[in-house]
């Protein structure tokens, strides 16, 4: 009875151990945003930063990622593109890489598939903050 109370103990201990911290949110994906994405797609997402003449190929308006998509916000598509997966080097330069938000601890990120993938919590706030501007039609 004994070694099954400190088996159970021990178990508790590992599983509160492994509890994830807080799920990052959009207001934590602002800063983020503004500091690696605005130069290019603009303070409010639109497209407009001040880099974006002098690009060959204009930067998507980010705010209509949803209507683009029938009113659906595709995690898994704008995921893969944040964090390099989704790029060409064949269509010539485009977006940067971003290895500074593939840095630091990790979080559980559903992409939609019901599945549960760790993930760099910079990502994913980056992500929900980018959700969170969408504009609906």
């Amino acid at each position: 009875m004994v070694l099954r109370f400190l088996a159970m103990s021990l178990g508790l201990g590992t599983l509160a151990a492994c509890q994830v911290s807080e799920m990052p949110q959009a207001q934590d994906g602002r800063g983020l945003y503004q500091a690696n994405c605005a130069a290019c797609h603009g303070a409010n997402g639109k497209g407009d930063g001040p880099m974006a003449r002098a690009m060959a190929k204009a930067p998507k308006d980010l705010t209509l990622i949803a209507v683009r998509h029938n009113n659906s916000f595709p995690k898994a598509k704008v995921m893969s593109i944040i964090d390099g997966y989704a790029r060409s080097d064949m269509d010539g330069p485009g977006m940067p890489e971003f290895g500074v938000l593939l840095e630091g601890d990790e979080v559980p990120f559903d992409s939609g598939d019901g599945r549960q993938t760790p993930t760099p919590r910079k990502l994913v706030a980056l992500l929900e903050y980018i959700e969170s501007i969408q504009e609906t039609r």
